[in-house]
């Protein structure tokens, strides 16, 4: 029976949600093998001078724990 982990990673971007997400992606796969799935937990921005400068969504990344 396959074991699961979880861990919570923080998407940044300049751009969109949608890019902040793939940003958590990507960056979790150079260190993290075999992710399954991805759930966004939650989004938020950065704002400055009541302008939003950056894009963040925090993300769970699912991956089967090698045996």
């Amino acid at each position: 029976m396959p074991v699961w982990k979880l861990i919570d990673v923080v998407g940044i971007s300049d751009e969109s949600f949608a890019d902040a997400v793939k940003n958590a992606v990507e960056e979790s796969a150079k260190t993290v093998r075999g992710i399954k799935r991805a759930e966004v937990t939650k989004f938020d921005v950065k704002v400055e001078n009541n302008t939003v400068t950056a894009y963040r969504a925090e993300v769970r990344i699912a991956f089967e724990v090698e045996r």
